[in-house]
C-alpha cells in the first residue's frame, strides 16, 4: 500500500488507540492525536512495542485553531489526507433530570460538534484530492437508545443524522462516509474515565436508587465476553480499504442481535419491549411509586470508579 495519512483523534486510550496502532501496522501513515500530548504514554509505550511508528499531534476538537494547526501540520508533512477517523469522544452517565445544562452541553460540544469541527477543516483538501474516506464513530446507542444516557445517546443520534446527510452531500466528489457503530467496548469510558453527572450520586434525587443499579448492571455487562477495541479497529480498517465502504458498520454479536430484532420486529413492537425491559431490570425491590428508592443495602451496589461532578478529558 502507498503511505496513505489518516488523522484519528482522541488516541490517548481505548478505541482511538488500538485503531491509531492497528493502521499503522498496515501501512497507513497515522497522525494520533489527542488533546493533552502529555497522556501519550501509554500509545508511545505500545507503539515501541508492537515496532511500528506514529505521527503525534496536538488536537483539541473543541478548539477550532488546535484543529487548524494540526491539520495544516498533516498537509505540509504528506502532501494531503486520506483517511479522517472521528473517534474523540466523552461521556457523562446520569438520568436525564439530573444531567445539568453545563453537562449536556458538554457532551455534545465534543462527541457532536468537535467532529464536524475537525471533518469541517478537513473536507476541502479532501475535495481538491476527489479523494478521501471519513469515518465517524458513533454507537448502537445512536440507533437504540439506553436509559442513564441521556447526554451519550443524544450526542450519537446527533452523529448518525449528521454522517448518513454528509454522505449525499459529498458523494459527487468522490468521497465517501462511514458510521462505526459499535455495543458495548470494554474501554476507559467504563474505567478511569467513568464520570457521572454531578446529582446522579445524590440521594436527594429521584432517580438515585435507579442509578446505582444501572451502574451494577453495567459493571456486570463490562465483565461479560463483549466486543474489544480490536474489534472496532478492525472494522474502521475496512471502512477505510473496502473497494465500496458500506454507510453503517455494526461491531458486535450483541449489537447486531440488536439492531436485527429491532429492523424487523413490526412498528414500535421493539421500543415497547426495550423500554419495558430497561425499566425492569432497575427496579429494585423497595422502590416507591414516586420514584425513590428506599436504599437499604445500596452500599452493595455503589459503583466505586465513577467520578462526580468533574470536567472529563476530551481523550
Amino acid at each position: 500500500m502507498d503511505k496513505q495519512a489518516v488523522i484519528v483523534t482522541g488516541t490517548s486510550s481505548g478505541i482511538g488507540l488500538e485503531t491509531a496502532l492497528f493502521l499503522a501496522e498496515r501501512g497507513f501513515e497515522v497522525y494520533a492525536t489527542m488533546r493533552d500530548l502529555t497522556a501519550s504514554g501509554d500509545l508511545k509505550a505500545k507503539t515501541a512495542k508492537r515496532n511500528t511508528r506514529l505521527y503525534y499531534l496536538q488536537m483539541d476538537v473543541t478548539d477550532r485553531s488546535s484543529i487548524q494547526n494540526a491539520v495544516k501540520t498533516v498537509i505540509a508533512q504528506s502532501g494531503g489526507i486520506y483517511g479522517l477517523v472521528n473517534n474523540a469522544g466523552i461521556n457523562i452517565r446520569g438520568f436525564f433530570e439530573d444531567l445539568s445544562e453545563e453537562e449536556m452541553r458538554q457532551v455534545l460540544e465534543v462527541n457532536v460538534f468537535g467532529t464536524m469541527a475537525v471533518t469541517r477543516t478537513v473536507l476541502p483538501y479532501m475535495r481538491a484530492a476527489r479523494r478521501g474516506r471519513i469515518v465517524i464513530m458513533s454507537s448502537v446507542g445512536g440507533k437504540i437508545p439506553s436509559l442513564g444516557n441521556a447526554a451519550y445517546c443524544s450526542s450519537k443520534f446527533a452523529l448518525e443524522g449528521f454522517g448518513l446527510t454528509l454522505a449525499q452531500e459529498i458523494a459527487p466528489f468522490g468521497l465517501s462516509v462511514s458510521l462505526v457503530e459499535p455495543g458495548f467496548v470494554r474501554t476507559e469510558l467504563f474505567g478511569r474515565n467513568r464520570y457521572a453527572a454531578e446529582r446522579a450520586r445524590d440521594p436527594g434525587s429521584p432517580y438515585y436508587g435507579w442509578f446505582l443499579q444501572m451502574e451494577k448492571l453495567t459493571d456486570k455487562l463490562a465483565n461479560s465476553p463483549i466486543a474489544s477495541p480490536a474489534d472496532v479497529a478492525k472494522t474502521v480498517y475496512d471502512a477505510l480499504t473496502a473497494e465500496r465502504p458500506r454507510l453503517t458498520y455494526i461491531v458486535g454479536r450483541r449489537a447486531k442481535a440488536l439492531i436485527s430484532l429491532q429492523r424487523y420486529l413490526p412498528g414500535e413492537l421493539f421500543e415497547r419491549m426495550w423500554i419495558r425491559e430497561a425499566v425492569r431490570r432497575i427496579q429494585r425491590p423497595g422502590t416507591s411509586s414516586n420514584g425513590k428508592a428506599h436504599l437499604t443495602g445500596s452500599k452493595d451496589i455503589d459503583p466505586p470508579n465513577v467520578e462526580v461532578g468533574k470536567k472529563q478529558p476530551v481523550v
